[in-house]
């Protein structure tokens, strides 16, 4: 593996960004230095086929973003650990008083995939098994749609990466402060999910349960 190679072409991307984006959003980037105040949370998978900054199109400061295996956001938990996801929930709610979390899920999801199939349950640390513990938080929706539909084929794939957005959304209400921010009305908490294969973005209707086009 050439790592050089690599290493080389983010440099030639980043000049390219410095000669143009950055010089284009200058004074955007000069205000920015003040301090960030994004209206935004979104938590997204890791995937490098989406990235919300693009999706939404958004400017420099908009987003503020974390982005982990299968888009998941953990439930409140006070046992001793390093809780990434919850540490920045924690920041953007509390801290840059956010107006929504969005939680976006993807097509293709790689993440999602091994919780439906559990292929990687029972595998060591470092060899899949960090992936499985993660993905061990989707077990009680993933029964009844392996029941169902299988672990196996695109219809099943799908209904697994939908319930994962689901998932996430009930782990956020378990946040006391989100809990008290949404029944104010000062906080909303929002799915969504792109489709790679056709670019399509769907948010969640939480009063039908169903996913429907943006452009609807």
């Amino acid at each position: 593996m050439n790592t050089t190679n690599a290493m080389d072409e983010l440099v030639a991307g980043y000049r390219r960004f410095h000669e143009t984006g950055y010089a284009a959003e200058h004074e955007r980037w000069a205000s920015l230095k003040e301090g960030q105040s994004p209206r935004t949370m979104v938590i997204s998978c890791s995937d490098s086929r989406v990235d919300p900054a693009q999706i939404f199109d958004v400017s420099p400061g908009e987003l503020f973003v974390v982005r982990n295996v299968a888009a998941l956001a953990p439930p409140y938990e006070t046992s001793p650990g390093q809780h990434g996801v919850s540490a920045a929930l924690e920041f953007a709610v509390q801290f840059l008083k956010v107006e929504q979390v969005v939680v976006m899920g993807h097509g293709m999801c790689g993440g999602c995939q091994a919780a439906l199939t559990r292929d990687l349950h029972g595998n060591a640390l470092g060899e899949g098994g960090f992936v499985a513990n993660w993905v061990h938080m989707l077990d009680d929706a993933r029964d009844p749609i392996a029941e169902e539909m299988g672990t196996t084929g695109r219809d099943a794939e799908r209904a697994m990466e939908l319930a994962a957005v689901k998932v996430s959304i009930a782990n956020l209400r378990s946040f006391p402060y989100v809990k008290e921010k949404e029944a104010a009305g000062e906080l909303a908490v929002r799915g969504a999910y792109f489709a790679i294969t056709d670019g399509i973005l769907y948010l969640l209707d939480e009063d039908s349960g169903e996913f429907r086009p943006a452009a609807d």
